[in-house]
C-alpha cells in the first residue's frame, strides 16, 4: 500500500504543479469555459499515460541512443512553445465576440506533453524510482494512478481558469491575463534554449 500511496504523491507533485500544460489548461478554461477546456485536459492526460507506458517499456533508452532525437524534440518542444505563446499573445481579449476561437483540443493536449520537457523528466524520473526493468504490472499500476491524477490536477487548472473567467469579461483584462500566460510559456521555450 505504501508504494500506492508514493506513486500518487508523486503523480500528484508533478502533474499539478505549474508547466505548459496547466498554464494552456488555465488559459483555456478562462477563456472557453470547463467543458471545451475538458477536451485539452483528457488529451494531456492520456498523451502523457502513453508517454509514461513507452517510458516504462524501453522508449527512453532509445532517445539515449539517439541523442540527435533528443535534440529535435528539445527543438520541437521549444518552438511548440513558442507558437502557443505568440497565440495567447495575440489573442484580442474578448469573450464571445466576432469570430470564434477554438479551444485546445484533445490532440494538441497530448501533443503538448509529448514536447513537454516536464513530463519526459516526470516519466523518466517515475519510472526509474517506482518501476524496475519488466514490472509490467507496476508500470501498469503507476499508469493508472497517473491517468487519475493526472486528469484531476489538469482539470483543477482549468477549472480554475473558469472561476477568474468572471474577472476578465472586460477585453483588456483578458489580454493581461493572456499576455501574462504567454510570457510563462516564451521563459518555458527560453530555459528550454539555455538549459
Amino acid at each position: 500500500m505504501s508504494l500506492t500511496l508514493s506513486m500518487a504523491a508523486f503523480a500528484l507533485a508533478a502533474s499539478i504543479s505549474p508547466g505548459p500544460v496547466n498554464l494552456v489548461a488555465l488559459a483555456a478554461g478562462a477563456r472557453h469555459g470547463l467543458r471545451p477546456a475538458l477536451r485539452h485536459v483528457t488529451g494531456a492526460t492520456l498523451g502523457f499515460c502513453l508517454l509514461l507506458m513507452l517510458v516504462g517499456l524501453g522508449l527512453h533508452a532509445v532517445m539515449l541512443r539517439w541523442p540527435g532525437l533528443t535534440d529535435a524534440l528539445r527543438w520541437a518542444g521549444i518552438l511548440f512553445l513558442l507558437y502557443m505563446a505568440w497565440k495567447l499573445a495575440a489573442d484580442d481579449g474578448r469573450l464571445g465576440n466576432g469570430e470564434p476561437q477554438r479551444a485546445p483540443g484533445f490532440f494538441y493536449g497530448a501533443l503538448m506533453q509529448w514536447l513537454n520537457p516536464k513530463a519526459w523528466l516526470a516519466c523518466v524520473a517515475g519510472v526509474g524510482a517506482f518501476v524496475g526493468e519488466g514490472e509490467t504490472a507496476l508500470l501498469w499500476r503507476f499508469t493508472l494512478i497517473y491517468l487519475v491524477i493526472c486528469y484531476l490536477s489538469v482539470g483543477c487548472w482549468a477549472w480554475a481558469g473558469t472561476v477568474i473567467r468572471r474577472h476578465l469579461e472586460e477585453p483588456r483584462r483578458m489580454r493581461l491575463f493572456n499576455r501574462s500566460l504567454a510570457a510563462l510559456l516564451a521563459a518555458s521555450a527560453g530555459y528550454l534554449l539555455v538549459g
